[in-house]
């Protein structure tokens, strides 16, 4: 069979042998339903190993889910989530934040997808005011919508601005395992000061399934609590939950002969082939051919183009229009990498790239 190859998203990628192996091994006989089961129960041994004994996962269906469980369970109803204008939950969910959870997201500008402390000040006068939805969580994505990637830094201002201000943290950690391989961190290092997570897992060789992860200790009464009725009442509680489970522990504790976790393998060779693509792209960005419009820190590659080369490369991968591009024959394109994409994908890519770059018309370049 020929091997079909896109470039539009890592949600296009196949399932990880070793996440599939995990599953086959999930489905020998009977289990508990509903979580009670043995492949839960090493889930729930995981993320203890993985983000420390007082953190609690639960497994959801996938990542607008676990988004709006987290979210909700941060949020009275008259709760306002401040995110990045660029964030998931503000463009990509359908208003699932505010038609299910009842909230309002306050969304700010980020040219590059990160926020910074002291942006947090726009809402911050809210607080109190019984005419506003109150600014009570700042939700946060590593990696971001762009590509980048907040420091360990950055991140340690930006959530220590939003505890002093009241705010609760929730990190959209849909391409957690891409921030944290390009950080050169352990997932717990990466998630330091967020006290929701929302862990992805199909971004990363899953075939489905995320998981709210509660990580504030101070939190963890309460939500090991309230979390089960909040994910039933929300649709989120999978009956047969051990398939969620045992895909993301595999993720989590499978290792290789190096000791180094699925998740790791995975991400780190997903964030090598953008990197490899942005410099197979290079010369002709120095040739004014084309401009990359964002850092490439993590999977993605952000780029303008001739909107006739994009056409042109699009008929045989698939790819993303982000949004227009400077001049009316341009368009930013978003190029997205994953844990299968090869090499020789690479290059093919490349290579159809910028024949169609030189093809275009001289005025569109």
């Amino acid at each position: 069979m020929n091997r079909t190859v896109h470039f539009a998203s890592d949600n296009y990628a196949a399932v990880h042998p070793e996440v599939m192996a995990a599953m086959a091994a999930a489905n020998e006989g009977h289990d508990v339903a509903y979580g009670a089961d043995l492949a839960t129960a090493a889930f729930d041994a995981a993320i203890a190993s993985t983000f420390g004994d007082h953190a609690l996962g639960f497994p959801v269906f996938n990542g607008t889910g676990a988004n709006i469980v987290s979210l909700m369970a941060l949020s009275p109803r008259w709760g306002g989530v401040v995110a990045s204008e660029h964030a998931h939950i503000h463009n990509d969910e359908n208003g699932a934040p505010e038609r299910v959870g009842g909230l309002k997201i306050l969304p700010l500008p980020s040219a590059d997808g990160r926020l910074t402390p002291d942006q947090l000040a726009r809402y911050a006068g809210d607080l109190g005011d019984t005419h506003r939805a109150q600014p009570v969580v700042l939700s946060v994505t590593q990696s971001t919508e762009l590509g980048t990637v907040y420091s360990l830094e950055q991140m340690a201002e930006l959530t220590y601005a939003a505890h002093e201000l009241g705010m609760r943290v929730h990190m959209d950690g849909a391409r957690l395992a891409n921030a944290a391989a390009a950080l050169g961190v352990d997932l717990a290092t990466a998630v330091s000061g967020a006290d929701v997570l929302s862990f992805g897992g199909t971004k990363n060789g899953a075939m489905l399934g995320e998981a709210v992860v509660v990580l504030a200790e101070d939190l963890r009464g309460s939500l090991e609590h309230d979390l089960p009725y909040l994910r039933k009442s929300t649709m989120q509680l999978g009956s047969k939950m051990r398939y969620v489970s045992a895909q993301l522990t595999a993720l989590l504790t499978s290792t290789d002969v190096s000791g180094e976790p699925l998740w790791h393998r995975n991400a780190a060779h997903a964030n090598a082939m953008a990197a490899r693509l942005r410099a197979a792209l290079a010369p002709l960005a120095d040739a004014g051919a084309l401009r990359f419009t964002q850092d490439t820190q993590s999977n993605a590659v952000f780029v303008e183009l001739p909107r006739a080369a994009a056409d042109a490369v699009r008929a045989a991968f698939r790819f993303y229009d982000w949004q227009p591009g400077t001049a009316p024959d341009s368009v930013e394109a978003r190029w997205m990498c994953a844990w299968d994409t090869t090499p020789e994908d690479v290059d093919g890519f490349a290579a159809a790239v910028q024949q169609a770059v030189e093809a275009a018309p001289a005025g569109a370049r």
